[in-house]
């Protein structure tokens, strides 16, 4: 058996790993490579597998980033079964279309080319079959799989595969922890043999959940004094959903949020809130009673919508201080950049990071404290108040990853780990947190490089 490792690797984008046991192919995640340009170079090479000869598809949650080549995936010819999580099965449409029409838009302006198109996101579509929680099915040669909850996004899964006596788990994204909304990430089972982790924050420790209400607090209210544009830079899926669940609290409940407009600015945003309404199930205790009480969490008196592009232009023209948050989340397309073009030289206004910078991305390149970036193609003094948030991470950091790990390293039942894969890091963050794994768990690592295949 053998895992085929073709994307995420030494980096934090493009997730994508076929798993061969000789008799099918499985592949795990098929996501973008993100970096300067919204679409970047390497989504347009050939595939380091033929797509016909893939069995199936099997997806950890809706992240551009573990998604965004399916639809290549499908133009290329495969056919057969994508499986997800109900969740993430409504949200991935609408994930591969906004890219489609951001693609679509780079494409008239800059003359990038497009990686796909619509008919390859609908025949995707068609192919996709929602599963429950803890639901496990057979693929079929001996192959069970079975999706548990990963507390990373909505709808997130880390995947465990069985097949010949072996269990190999797929991570996917580890959630951070205490997040709002969602569930804790589930324990890994005690006779899981390998784990393929994600190392996103495997060299960081986060604030805890009360630094972080206290810093966006600070931030919000120190902003609005200054009288300028608070600019939220957020991935659309959970990282927005979160930062308003926030500000709903902050509104309804702590009564210390300025009277200020606040715009979401995010048509997938919008739309992606809508599917959290659907599957109040996912949701965790506190996010529950409140739901059951009638409290719309994501919603509050001071925000507003902007889903035209009309809506958001009109933003434009309100003084501040205001609030807008608005997408992609790293800065590398969507409606941030107007607002980003328009306000970072402005000394009063503020840009408060709450993801992931991807190597390249305009984001990284702020948050590393560029002075001068290029936006939309103009040159732009960075000016304004920079903070980055780690707690505000969808993504645990090295203490909850390593806490994961070991829930599958029980002495109990005298079963050990045998090997972890660790993926979806930078270089620093793969060679600390594969070292901590060592010294802290005494179970053996691996970090493969681009297009290895390594037998297990």
């Amino acid at each position: 058996m053998k895992i085929h490792f073709s994307g995420a690797n030494g980096e934090v984008t493009g997730s994508c790993h076929l798993l061969d046991t000789g008799k099918m192919k499985i592949l795990i995640d098929c996501g973008m490579f993100q970096g300067g340009d919204f679409n970047e170079g390497l989504n347009h090479d050939v595939f380091p597998f033929d797509p016909k000869e893939i069995d199936v598809v099997l997806v950890t949650h809706a992240h551009l980033d573990h998604i965004g080549r399916i639809p290549k995936l499908v133009k290329e010819g495969y056919g057969g079964k994508i499986y997800a999580i109900k969740g993430t099965k409504d949200l991935m449409p609408l994930i591969w279309y906004d890219a489609y029409n951001i693609m679509a838009y780079d494409n008239r302006k800059f003359g990038y080319p497009v990686l796909y198109d619509e008919i390859d996101v609908a025949e995707s579509q068609a192919l996709c079959q929602g599963l429950n929680y803890h639901e496990e099915i057979d693929l079929g040669n001996g192959v069970k799989a079975i999706w548990k909850d990963a507390g990373h996004i909505f709808g997130s899964a880390f995947i465990e595969i069985s097949v010949d006596g072996k269990k190999i788990a797929f991570s996917g994204d580890i959630g951070n922890r205490n997040v709002p909304i969602l569930k804790d990430t589930e324990n890994l089972s005690p006779d899981v043999d390998y784990v393929v982790c994600e190392s996103t924050y495997g060299n960081r420790i986060h604030e805890g959940v009360e630094v972080r209400k206290s810093i966006i607090s600070d931030l919000i209210i120190n902003g609005v004094k200054r009288g300028g544009t608070i600019m939220v830079p957020a991935f659309s899926l959970e990282r927005t959903q979160e930062f308003l669940y926030e500000l709903n609290e902050f509104s309804e409940y702590d009564h210390n949020l300025p009277n200020v407009p606040i715009f979401l600015d995010s048509p997938l945003a919008i739309d992606a809130t809508k599917v959290y309404k659907r599957y109040p199930e996912y949701y965790d205790e506190e996010a529950q009673r409140l739901h059951l009480e009638g409290d719309d969490f994501l919603d509050f008196p001071q925000l507003q919508v902007a889903y035209s592009k009309r809506d958001s232009q009109k933003i434009n023209n309100i003084p501040g201080p205001k609030i807008v948050i608005a997408g992609a989340g790293m800065m590398n397309g969507g409606r941030i950049l107007h607002h980003a073009l328009r306000y970072l030289s402005d000394p009063n206004s503020t840009l408060i990071i709450v993801g992931y910078q991807a190597y390249g991305t305009l984001g990284r390149k702020i948050y590393e404290g560029q002075k001068h970036v290029q936006v939309m193609g103009e040159s732009v003094e960075v000016r304004c108040t920079i903070k980055a948030i780690g707690a505000l991470s969808a993504h645990g950091d090295q203490t909850k990853l390593l806490n994961w790990l070991d829930t599958a390293n029980t002495k109990k039942l005298k079963h050990k780990l045998k090997k972890v894969f660790c993926v979806h890091g930078e270089e620093d963050a793969l060679t600390v947190f594969s070292n901590k794994i060592k010294s802290d768990l005494k179970v053996e690592t691996y970090i493969p490089k681009y297009n290895e295949v390594v037998e297990i």
